[in-house]
């Protein structure tokens, strides 16, 4: 029914015909039938969600406790002046937030690997040179915006001498054996690595688990998912474990977790960030949906990280321009439209609709509803996309050696025999059993989608947009809703920078938030635009007690 409903209504757009009197009448039998479906799918999730909580009630809940020590609530930003300025040393800063990974990673299972003691000398290490150097606070703010700042980041993003398993058994022993050029880069502006984090196998689902290390906790509510793939990552932040950390964005992988978490996250405009480290990607690639990119608790690390993190790429972008939130132009659009997708929640409308209207009563121009008719696709255009990224999953799941074969893996799963989680099972089936998408129309339809967006966004409009159709969900039950993730993947494949706001908390205490996109090398804006919400808003709310 979903297929004939969008192909039918498709055709009616395309052909003048539809003006006759058998396809007048068709015409409304199909949005019928479309909202019946819209109506069925909303019984379904709530029984999904019905049966889950039956499991996940609250006496498996964990409560996060709250920090000790206050300079772990301040911004990135903010720790890098104080530590410049000899407010605070780099060593105190450094053991604060080591100290209160030790107490929060039991309960939430974040971080994978360490190297605290390596962190704590290059600290000392930090110290001693600011003690002696001749340059100025000013200069060292320029040359080593982070100096003597912790960060961590995901175990596909190799960090020499660590462990880089990408969620493999088979992994469970590599190291890596250099850093990735991010790591670098940010290790160059004075950043410490304390920890890598989480990730689902090969960075490829929508929940961080798999068989070397388990699955991480949600700090909101812990029988809740905090996302894929930086979803380690993006826990460890909003519990104040890390202040700051690179996360990797192929499908969403750092706005969902963002969004789960509570915290803000950025996608830059594809192809600015390095590439080499990031799983087993050499730099040489030349297309590509993957890019890296900033996870922070507040707004006003998102831009001093990006500059870090593009390198000699800034020049394309205008990241110290002045933007005038008055000029720029809103449009805002309520869901995808994608049926096989749920439906976008109250509480996530009116999440949407607060910063709507916050921006109808700051924008000169009022802000205008759309509806790009091509995001209905969102997930078939991401998934014939993956198809051309340059690697082969069976081939990743087996290291290199040989491949892995559905027919082989799902029978050992059932039987408990598998080193592959479920989820991995199901994206072999999506990628090597189930018919892919005709290139002619994945292409063309991607171009129009692309074109019709920048046409409407222009030099200086922002497109705010749903995060995903509810808040953080049960453990496992994306299983069952694996297509919910289009309201991310889609930018990924049209290749614009986007950023991930955390807009509060629902009645149940899980973060609400929006996305908000800009036309490419127009990150600026995006990151503006947070900063807004997050002033008007409150931003990060604490998964704990302050």
């Amino acid at each position: 029914m979903e297929f004939y409903c969008q192909n039918f209504d498709d055709s009616l757009e395309r052909q003048e015909s539809f003006r006759r009197p058998k396809y007048v009448l068709l015409k409304p039998l199909c949005k019928c039938l479309m909202n019946l479906w819209v109506f069925i799918h909303s019984v379904i999730d709530c029984i999904i969600d019905l049966c889950f909580s039956f499991y996940y009630n609250d006496s498996k809940r964990t409560q996060i406790p709250t920090v000790k020590e206050s300079l772990l609530m301040e911004s990135a930003v903010s720790l890098a002046e104080r530590i410049r300025n000899k407010e605070v040393s780099a060593e105190v800063v450094v053991q604060g937030f080591i100290n209160r990974i030790c107490e929060v990673n039991p309960l939430i299972n974040s971080v994978v690997d360490e190297r605290y003691e390596v962190a704590l000398q290059e600290a000392r290490d930090a110290d001693t040179f600011l003690a002696s150097t001749t340059l100025t606070v000013d200069e060292l703010k320029l040359q080593k915006p982070f100096l003597g700042v912790p960060f961590s980041t995901k175990d596909s993003t190799a960090v020499k001498g660590m462990h880089h398993t990408l969620g493999l058994v088979s992994r469970r022993n590599v190291k890596a054996t250099e850093d990735a050029d991010v790591v670098i880069l940010l290790k160059k502006a004075g950043g410490i690595l304390v920890a890598v984090t989480n990730i689902p196998e090969y960075n490829l689902w929508c929940e961080s688990r798999n068989n070397v290390y388990g699955q991480t906790l949600n700090p909101y509510n812990t029988t809740r998912t905090v996302g894929g793939s930086s979803g380690g990552e993006a826990s460890i932040i909003a519990v104040s474990g890390s202040p700051m950390g690179i996360g990797t964005d192929i499908g969403g992988s750092i706005r969902m977790p963002a969004f789960y978490c509570g915290i803000f996250g950025h996608k830059p405009t594809t192809g600015l960030t390095p590439l080499k480290g990031l799983t087993k990607r050499t730099g040489l690639e030349e297309t590509t949906m993957v890019t890296a990119g900033p996870l922070c608790r507040y707004a006003q690390d998102l831009l001093p990280l990006l500059k870090v993190l593009v390198g000699n790429n800034i020049s394309q972008l205008q990241l110290e321009a002045e933007v005038s939130l008055n000029d720029i132009q809103f449009f805002y659009m309520e869901e995808s439209g994608d049926l096989r997708s749920s439906s976008v929640s109250e509480e996530m409308r009116q999440a949407l609709q607060r910063a709507v209207s916050h921006f109808q009563d700051l924008s000169k121009t009022p802000v205008q509803k759309v509806k790009f008719s091509g995001m209905r696709y969102s997930f078939k255009l991401w998934r014939y996309w993956m198809t051309r990224e340059p690697f082969d999953f069976s081939k990743e799941l087996a290291d290199g050696k040989g491949t892995v074969s559905v027919w082989k893996e799902l029978p050992k799963k059932l039987l408990g025999q598998s080193d592959f989680t479920f989820a991995a099972i199901m994206n072999l089936i999506n990628r090597d059993i189930l018919p892919q998408e005709n290139p002619v129309w994945a292409e063309s339809t991607t171009e129009h989608l692309l074109s019709e967006i920048l046409g409407k966004l222009g030099d200086n409009g922002v497109l705010l947009y749903p995060s995903h159709p509810f808040p953080a969900v049960y453990h496992y039950s994306s299983l069952l809703r694996p297509f919910n993730f289009g309201y991310w993947a889609v930018f990924n494949v049209l290749k614009l920078p986007v950023t991930q706001v955390p807009m509060g908390l629902c009645k149940d205490g899980l973060p609400l938030g929006i996305q908000v996109v800009a036309a490419p090398y127009k990150d600026h804006l995006c990151i503006a635009v947070a900063k807004e919400l997050q002033k008007a808003f409150g931003g990060w709310v604490p998964p704990f007690p302050v």
